[in-house]
């Protein structure tokens, strides 16, 4: 039940980012990462809707409070996937979430941890050098 409570959610998120409704759509992806039901769906489908917002394109420039809302709602499932999976990609974007908010030291303790676990296991991966250029963005 909540994956077809979850495709429908971002099915309608598409199309609202789509349709330019940024704030809209924020909005969905807020309430979807607060929900009781978001953690009761499988990791890959949590890790699947989380990406689809930390790596949306063609947003405005101007955070909005409901993106930033958005971005705060999806730290904690973040570093739940953190906590339980260790997979280098969900390091990458709970600290994306953590440089969208502000928090700058936390964003540089996450990408280093994540480079760390990423360089044991590839260290030529192309996530290794996302994890470095971040790094020196900040």
């Amino acid at each position: 039940m909540a994956k077809e409570t979850l495709v429908s959610a971002i099915k309608t998120i598409v199309g609202q980012a789509r349709a330019g409704n940024f704030d809209d759509a924020f909005a969905g992806y807020r309430d979807v990462f607060t929900s009781a039901w978001f953690s009761e769906c499988r990791l890959e489908d949590q890790r699947q809707a989380l990406r689809l917002m930390v790596f949306a394109k063609g947003l405005p420039p101007k955070h909005s409070e409901v993106m930033l809302e958005a971005y705060r709602s999806a730290v904690q499932p973040l570093t739940e996937l953190v906590s339980v999976q260790s997979e280098p990609a969900d390091y990458e974007m709970l600290g994306i979430c953590h440089v969208v908010l502000g928090n700058l030291e936390s964003a540089d303790r996450i990408f280093r941890d994540g480079l760390k676990i990423e360089r044991e296991r590839n260290p030529s991966s192309d996530l290794c050098g996302e994890f470095m250029k971040r790094i020196s963005l900040l």
